[in-house]
């Protein structure tokens, strides 16, 4: 008897190559659509809302000769992924949705649907791959990155569980994405040329503050430029030994205090926790040789503190440190005991090259410090760290 699936067909041309590759697989194929978000609050006029993401869902499980179905998700996604990113930016955090959204919704609530259609198996189009393997005579799978690396998105599942991985499929791993439009060229199926979507993960793109002013309010505040660089403390190249204490693992990672009276106001700003450490674009103040990009944020001052050019001291960390029940193990049975440090290759950002960098286990959680500095760490950002090209684990930045 064929083992069924049920694939997520979102309208695009990742699923429904996804789907077809199924089918030549030998799997009884179910494709269905979830309608997770359908307020335009926000949202840039050029981007297609659901219904035209339903109607090309539709439209290749036609063509493919497939079961379709839809099924609502909104409150689950509203619930457990939008009101997650407004409390966050309130506290002026920065969460990443689209992580969230797999974590809780794609591999979680669409999971439950997927079983009450009878589905063995869970399939999307993510551009990443799944083996498994045996460690001490346990099943074991591991989440790898896929062979498109321009196009990989092992980072937006690195919040995933071994029992959200185990009835996972990810069909289009091993194509690059210019095979994945080839064939959907050859099938005539209506996404092939169909632009990829962008921004929110169910959303779109949006103008941020807009969106986020269905529940945080606008108030004006100052944007005050820090100039001085002799406060910053010298960033070196190469990471700390074993023998590296707490505390300077502490002062690696505290991110530096500003204070009104070190710089210069120089604009004005309607909300502090609108904005990201490292945005450069919505600061609206001109006359700089330099893009001014932002440092700092403090909402409970309403300020925004900012610095010129790439190269600004203020955009750069040594370090980060996420607690312990914000750390998440894919692969739990290689879980850092605490004392202990590995080595690892750590992204705090989809498409940012990895990067060298040393993980400390300490009793109140992990710090990570990195071999070079790191532009634009902000709490809220996932780290996501690597072994080669496998998910090893991840973990909310608390600091």
């Amino acid at each position: 008897m064929k083992k069924k699936v049920v694939i997520g067909l979102s309208g695009g041309v990742d699923s429904s190559v996804a789907a077809w590759v199924l089918k030549e697989q030998g799997y009884d194929v179910v494709g269905l659509f979830m309608k997770n978000w359908h307020d335009t609050t926000g949202l840039l006029q050029s981007d297609c809302h659901w219904e035209d993401d339903l109607m090309f869902a539709e439209m290749v499980a036609k063509k493919l000769n497939i079961p379709f179905h839809m099924v609502d998700l909104s409150d689950h996604y509203r619930q457990r992924v939008v009101e997650y990113m407004f409390s966050e930016y309130e506290k002026g955090r920065t969460p990443n949705p689209d992580v969230l959204c797999n974590r809780e919704i794609k591999f979680d609530s669409f999971g439950d649907e997927a079983r009450k259609l009878g589905g063995d198996f869970v399939a999307t189009g993510h551009y990443c791959m799944k083996e498994s393997i045996s460690v001490n005579n346990t099943l074991i799978y591991r989440l790898l990155a896929g062979k498109d690396l321009n196009k990989d998105q092992s980072y937006f599942l690195c919040q995933l569980s071994q029992e959200q991985l185990a009835t996972a499929l990810f069909p289009i791993g091993d194509l690059i994405k210019p095979e994945v439009r080839k064939i959907a060229e050859e099938l005539g199926l209506a996404t092939a040329q169909r632009k990829d979507s962008q921004g929110i993960c169910f959303v779109g793109k949006v103008h941020l503050p807009t969106f986020l002013q269905q529940k945080l309010e606008a108030k004006k505040g100052s944007i005050i430029e820090i100039k001085e660089i002799s406060i910053y403390p010298k960033l070196h190249k190469g990471l700390p030994d074993s023998e590296t204490s707490e505390n300077l693992l502490l002062s690696l990672t505290k991110p530096f205090k500003y204070e009104s009276s070190t710089g210069q106001t120089i604009g004005e700003h309607n909300g502090a926790h609108f904005f990201t450490i490292g945005q450069r674009k919505g600061l609206n103040i001109g006359g700089y040789k330099e893009p001014l990009f932002v440092i700092s944020i403090d909402v409970e001052k309403n300020i925004v503190y900012v610095g010129e050019g790439h190269s600004h001291p203020g955009l750069n960390r040594k370090g980060l440190f996420i607690r312990n029940d914000e750390t998440h193990w894919i692969r739990k049975d290689l879980m850092i005991k605490s004392g202990e440090y590995r080595d690892y290759m750590v992204r705090i950002r989809y498409r940012q090259p990895l990067q060298e960098a040393r993980l400390f286990c300490m009793k109140n959680g992990m710090y990570i410090i990195f071999d070079d500095p790191q532009r634009g760490i902000a709490p809220g950002q996932f780290a996501a760290w690597y072994d080669g090209d496998e998910v090893i684990g991840s973990g909310v930045i608390d600091r």
